[in-house]
């Protein structure tokens, strides 16, 4: 009598018994492993914990410059977020279809993630200051730095999402001659959504909190929320800085939940 064992889709033969932990089978092991995932979390949450506690007295208090700071923030990420987005894509899509010669496509954006937006940004400084004014455009380039400096993070989570569609439908595809913006349109979007929703949630995260070129070109008109955080702890308002500080934490974890969230709902599994 033949017996068939149903095992979850993506699990392999041999994969349906539980997984022995070889490296964690000693109490002393597993104790060592508790107090490192204790020590990280606290590093990581007694910060937040803090500002939340401090934030939430003043948060609804704040001044206008803060809302306004705000409001130039979110336009900053999700104009950088756009950017990543479909740069992102097309540099996975032209990695996929080169093949052992779109690796120097992956190292290209990769390159990005040495560089510092702050010297990034001191470069675009210098060369637009002879020109024009830099508190003129200290949006449009923080949101090109932001874009740069981001898309690194993106192309990780997209390449090897592209790499396992071809992988798995891609000779269908190319036997049913589905190419252009029709491969990409039904059989591409459709599976990335998930990563790509990743990749977004991230960009939009590290856009939205960074304090970086902003600090070089903006003035009083143009200041973001990580530099108007900056400037009231300057000014020694730790009560308004620990408010628009939560503001921004929840706005930073907003976009990335959100981002997330949209490419996890709609994902094709």
């Amino acid at each position: 009598i033949a017996f068939r064992v149903a095992m979850p889709p993506g699990f392999g033969a041999g994969l349906d018994r539980r997984t022995q932990r070889w490296d964690a089978n000693a109490p002393l092991l597993r104790g060592q492993d508790t107090l490192a995932i204790l020590a990280a979390s606290a590093f990581l949450l007694l910060p937040l914990g803090a500002v939340v506690l401090n934030g939430m007295v003043t948060i609804t208090t704040l001044p206008d410059v803060v809302w306004a700071a705000a409001g130039r923030s979110l336009v900053v990420a999700l104009a950088s977020t756009t950017i990543v987005v479909a740069l992102s894509l097309a540099m996975a899509c032209a990695h996929q279809r080169l093949g052992r010669f779109g690796w120097g496509i992956e190292a290209a954006g990769l390159m990005a993630i040495a560089a510092s937006p702050l010297v990034l940004g001191t470069g675009l400084f210098v060369l637009l200051f002879p020109f024009v004014d830099p508190a003129t455009l200290a949006l449009p380039v923080t949101t090109l730095v932001n874009a740069i400096v981001t898309l690194p993070f993106a192309l990780r989570a997209l390449v090897p999402a592209m790499e396992q569609i071809e992988t798995d439908y891609g000779r269908l595809a190319d036997s049913l001659d589905l190419t252009g913006f029709a491969r990409l349109r039904l059989l591409i979007l459709p599976r990335i959504r998930r990563p790509l929703g990743f990749a977004a949630g991230v960009a939009a995260a590290l856009s939205m909190g960074d304090l970086g070129v902003i600090a070089l070109f903006a003035d009083a008109e143009t200041a973001t929320l990580p530099l108007q955080v900056y400037r009231l702890m300057g000014a020694y308002r730790m009560d308004d800085a620990a408010g628009a500080a939560l503001l921004l934490l929840l706005l930073s974890f907003a976009l990335f939940w959100a981002f997330d969230a949209g490419g996890r709902g709609r994902a094709k599994t």
